[in-house]
């Protein structure tokens, strides 16, 4: 069985740098291992549009550490593994936030699993690829609120 990282962020605005959370989940041979997460202080103005969608406001990072602060956490558990993604979403926002800081990104393999649903079953090829729908197929609860549906309770730090 194959070790990865799931990891979704939460921006709080259109641009994919202004990261406000960030969670990770951590499976080790197919077995869920550990997870994490944090709010993050973008930085950065919130948009209403992005705060209807994962309901972080700027009261909510208020004190919460910065990209920078959070860099070597992240590098810990991103470094030379699989990092699962759905869409290119977190992955753009993960490098444009450390390009923005100038902090060099942890080297690891990147999986969009947006992609690895619409190769993989015919009903996902053109429409239903979707997070919720795949969880769904999967029987897995999706929860979009609180870093997009990981739902992670366990080690949180905000």
């Amino acid at each position: 069985m194959m070790n990865f990282i799931a990891i979704d962020v939460e921006t709080a605005n259109a641009d994919m740098a202004s990261i406000c959370q960030i969670g990770l989940a951590k499976y080790e041979n197919g077995v869920l291992a550990d997870e994490w997460k944090s709010y993050v202080d973008p930085e950065d103005y919130f948009d209403g549009i992005n705060i209807s969608i994962h309901g972080i406001y700027e009261s909510t990072v208020k004190g919460a550490p910065t990209f920078p602060k959070l860099a070597d956490t992240l590098r810990s558990y991103l470094e030379n593994l699989v990092v699962v993604c759905h869409t290119h979403f977190d992955r753009v926002a993960v490098n444009q936030a450390a390009q923005r800081y100038d902090i060099i990104i942890p080297k690891c393999t990147w999986l969009d699993s947006a992609r690895v649903a619409r190769r993989a079953w015919t009903e996902c090829a053109w429409k239903g690829y979707g997070l919720y729908n795949v969880c769904k197929m999967l029987g897995h609860e999706f929860k979009h609120q609180d870093t997009g549906g990981l739902n992670l309770q366990k080690n949180s730090v905000a």
